[in-house]
């Protein structure tokens, strides 16, 4: 298969959810397929080059949050010639579902995954447990999953007691416990937020020799966004198709936190409730010089009557 950018258009931004579907169904209908999987979810596919990124997003997030309102693997299919495989979930529903797990019970008996030389599975918080889980279907992929749980099953992850209603589904079935699922990857990347604890635990059951664990201290629960907005996210994915991703280089990428403003008020806060208000007021000073944001000069003026009180 020769790698070729596809040429296409969306107009994907302010439309109502059916008429988003349409135009995702009508661009992969033209360069691959589209398939509704059940009720709660759908699969696209872009047929481009040898490189291929499957995802697993939840379409509201997409819809509210990706560049453009597109899945994320559209803009590689439309510059980098990237074969895109998008499994989409109409709600939050982590990807259990029969239907989810015959399609790739399907593409797994049809040797789909064996035309591709690179493959990389891909996903955030739900999704990082499906990208995880699913993976499993194309041995040498390399994952790179955000802030992945484990499972949601009680008997095995019985200590996070969030995502009640979610807990109610199956996780003990066809792919269901994500760390088991991993076997055949080439690489696993799991990133998470030491300070959030659960996630944490969760992150600490993918304890294979082939997984690097990636702590992303006080980058919060949505690592997705955070790396978008740090303007790496592009990057990490491009590395882990090469071949290039390693925890150095995952990390070296990570100091781009120096420059965001949500990340240093985040600092800032931890600073100040453990008793740091010098590195506190140290930061601040930094940032005024660098930012608009009115929070580093009003904290800052803060601090200092604090101190000369």
């Amino acid at each position: 298969m020769d790698d070729k950018q596809l040429t296409f258009e969306t107009h994907l931004t302010n439309t109502s959810q059916n008429a988003w579907l349409g135009q995702i169904d009508d661009i992969c209908e033209d360069f691959g397929f589209f398939e509704q999987l059940g009720a709660r979810h759908c699969a696209g596919f872009l047929e481009a080059g040898n490189n291929l990124l499957v995802t697993f997003e939840n379409v509201p997030d997409v819809r509210a949050n990706n560049a453009m309102s597109e899945p994320r693997g559209f803009s590689y299919a439309r510059h980098d010639g990237w074969s895109h495989l998008a499994i989409l979930a109409y709600e939050e529903s982590w990807f259990r579902d029969e239907y989810v797990y015959d399609f790739f019970d399907r593409l797994t008996d049809d040797a789909f995954f064996d035309d591709f030389e690179n493959i990389v599975f891909y996903g955030a918080n739900g999704g990082a447990y499906a990208a995880a889980a699913f993976s499993v279907a194309a041995p040498g992929a390399t994952v790179v999953a955000l802030r992945p749980q484990a499972t949601l099953d009680a008997a095995s992850a019985g200590w996070d007691t969030r995502y009640r209603k979610h807990r109610r589904m199956d996780f003990t079935g066809r792919y269901g416990y994500a760390p088991d699922m991993i076997d055949a990857a080439r690489d696993v990347f799991v990133a998470f937020d030491p300070y959030l604890r659960l996630d944490a635990s969760h992150a600490a059951l993918f304890r294979k020799p082939h997984v690097t664990l990636i702590r992303c201290p006080l980058m919060g629960a949505n690592l997705d966004h955070t790396f978008d907005r740090f303007v790496i996210g592009d990057v990490i994915l491009k590395l882990a198709m090469s071949g290039g991703l390693d925890k150095k280089r995952f990390t070296q990428l990570l100091r781009a936190r120096r420059y965001d403003d949500k990340y240093a008020i985040n600092l800032i806060i931890k600073l100040l409730r453990h008793g740091h208000p010098r590195l506190a007021i140290t930061i601040c000073e930094y940032k005024r010089q660098r930012s608009a944001t009115p929070y580093f000069t009003k904290t800052l003026d803060a601090l200092s009557l604090k101190k000369s009180a």
